[in-house]
């Protein structure tokens, strides 16, 4: 087991990607048994020359996206710590030992390298792109009480316990959302670490698209708002549907009942009908599915525990 697993996710990064490797040899050279690993996921320029020339060690994952690629690292690698960033020479790589340090002696699961309290907004050029980040953060502190200052940064830290435990359900760049709530959500201690941010220099492309992932990623946010709160999320429906109901009801169906003894809307009150149940419904698959969402989270405890024996028992192996 590594101490430092620092692992780079690529495509087509080979102007930048030798810089990146070298500058996280040179920040971790007092760290011993560190190992930097470099993904490739299918480029066609001269990404695994470069790195390999740096001196990292080449894998690849063959099915496209990051997720696939970050599925792929979290399931090979075996670390104390693992710390993530992209090869696109955006991040600071001399913050490594910091947040390593985090991970280490305050037992923290997550370590979010914050570019937005920094230099983010004005190395960033890309408008749509800065103004997507805020949406995204204020949605997940606001559906999902906490309080993360950047969530679709692509340089963090995390624990061997997070790593061993992170079902990795997304294939492309909402995978940064889909791991900070995951971390919320099982209670996962994180922490936010201010990095300084750059742009990209001249020649290399961000393969995000603006509007795409930008809607992957709110797709992302409502589906699992919506797993891990189903009662919030259907009692809500419920009480649509009752109000619409009792709107629909009372002036037309109850009222003109009162004043003359019939039902004049017939069709009306069946609609009535129909929305009481469907409204009833809605609050009842809530109740259940929120019981199933509490036995998870007793299983992921549970899996944590395990996990953790595994840990123990690499760590007495190295020693």
């Amino acid at each position: 087991m590594d101490k430092l697993a620092i692992l780079i996710p690529c495509y087509n990064e080979g102007r930048t990607i030798r810089k990146v490797v070298s500058d996280c040899f040179a920040a971790t050279k007092n760290i011993l048994n560190t190992q930097i690993y470099v993904y490739d996921n299918n480029s066609n320029d001269d990404t695994v020359s470069e790195a390999s020339t740096a001196g990292a060690i080449i894998r690849h994952e063959y099915q496209q996206g990051k997720g696939n690629v970050i599925r792929r690292m979290f399931r090979e690698v075996e670390a104390e710590c693992y710390i993530m960033i992209d090869g696109d020479d955006t991040y600071p790589a001399e913050s490594i030992p910091d947040m390593m340090n985090v991970v280490l002696t305050k037992h923290v699961d997550m370590v979010v390298g914050d570019r937005l309290s920094s230099s983010y907004f004005q190395e960033n050029k890309r408008l749509f792109h800065n103004f997507g980040n805020i949406i995204v953060r204020k949605g997940i502190n606001t559906f999902f009480k906490n309080d993360i200052k950047d969530v679709m940064t692509g340089f963090r830290a995390f624990s061997y316990q997070f790593v061993k435990t992170y079902p990795v359900l997304s294939h492309g760049f909402e995978i940064e959302t889909e791991m900070s709530i995951l971390a919320i959500e099982n209670n996962m201690l994180i922490s936010n670490q201010i990095i300084e941010y750059r742009d990209r220099p001249a020649g290399s492309d961000s393969k995000l698209n603006t509007f795409s992932d930008g809607f992957k990623v709110l797709k992302k946010i409502f589906s699992l708002f919506r797993n891990y709160h189903p009662l919030r999320f259907y009692g809500v429906i419920s009480v649509i549907l009752l109000i619409l109901g009792a709107a629909l009801f009372f002036p037309k169906v109850w009222i003109p009942f009162i004043q003359t003894g019939l039902v004049r809307n017939f069709p009306t009150l069946i609609v009535c009908g129909f929305l009481v149940i469907l409204g009833m419904l809605s609050y009842t698959a809530g109740l259940i599915l929120d019981s199933n969402v509490q036995r998870e989270h007793r299983e992921f405890e549970f899996r944590l525990v395990l996990v953790q024996e595994q840990f123990d028992r690499l760590k007495n192996i190295n020693s």
